[in-house]
């Protein structure tokens, strides 16, 4: 992590992750463009609020899925993705087919990445979750065999295999919800790169644009007439004995999952509520 000096006002509080140890693209064919949607329809009219503008960046085809299983292959760069919070690997493999996945905590060029059925579980190796050993850390976990890797892809994040029941393996997500996957599906050992991104300090509002993030101006800010919040002499809070979204709809820890939802069946333990302060 890298503490700017505060030469200026916008770079007073500003930090950021090193990347001297990152390279360049150099595999053209695993760059794809990438189109802008902002946040509008395609009637032209804000539809996501906040969203918009940001930096023209290409699209890294990464390989979430990892298969066929037991070809070899070798990281050749760490690479940085301003698509994702996480470092990426390229890989050249056996075949010498060249592919992007997602780079683990201490993963280092020259480092041997593999595929497997059953085997030691180390760093940059692929298992089914039925074959990790309890109290493994994984990630970019699948959700359905073959589908490709689904949970637990951002920075610095994993999750933990707690048991093994039948066919399922109970898995701790970092959200801390306890949930059953099928033990067939594959994911990746250790823990996500990048783990400092939580201690990012953006420091000005321009790079926040050139992320895609337009300004954002409070609820409480506003009139009655614009949002729930709005209204009240001088800075007032909310308000509101149940806080409202502009549309009307509850807010604030309120729970938004379907109570009918087919995969509720899979879920052993929810997420913990955090506290409002």
């Amino acid at each position: 992590m890298k503490i700017i000096n505060p030469t200026s006002p916008g770079r007073r509080n500003m930090s950021f992750v090193e990347k001297k140890h990152l390279t360049k693209p150099s595999v053209k064919s695993l760059l794809e463009p990438l189109k802008k949607t902002a946040g509008r329809s395609n009637s032209g009219r804000i539809s996501v609020r906040h969203r918009g503008g940001g930096r023209k960046r290409k699209y890294r085809i990464i390989d979430f899925k990892r298969r066929p299983i037991g070809l070899q292959g070798k990281v050749l760069a760490l690479e940085y993705d301003p698509n994702r919070t996480a470092w990426i690997a390229l890989v050249e493999y056996e075949n010498r087919q060249k592919a992007y996945i997602l780079a683990p905590q201490g993963l280092k060029v020259g480092d041997e990445v593999k595929t497997i059925e059953k085997g030691e579980a180390k760093l940059g190796y692929r298992l089914p979750l039925k074959n990790i050993p309890v109290g493994t850390m994984v990630y970019n976990i699948e959700m359905k065999p073959g589908q490709g890797g689904k949970l637990v892809r951002s920075a610095g994040s994993w999750a933990q295999v707690l048991a093994h029941e039948g066919k399922y393996a109970n898995i701790k997500l970092p959200s801390t919800e306890v949930r059953k996957i099928l033990g067939e599906c594959l994911a990746d050992i250790g823990q996500l790169s990048n783990e400092q991104h939580r201690f990012e300090n953006l420091g000005k509002a321009g790079r926040a644009r050139w992320l895609g993030r337009r300004p954002e101006v409070r609820g409480s800010a506003m009139n009655p007439v614009d949002h729930p919040h709005g209204g009240g002499e001088g800075r007032t809070g909310i308000g509101l004995k149940h806080p409202k979204t502009k549309w009307g709809k509850p807010a604030y820890g309120v729970k938004t999952r379907k109570k009918k939802k087919l995969s509720n069946k899979f879920i052993l333990s929810r997420r913990k509520k955090k506290k409002r302060k």
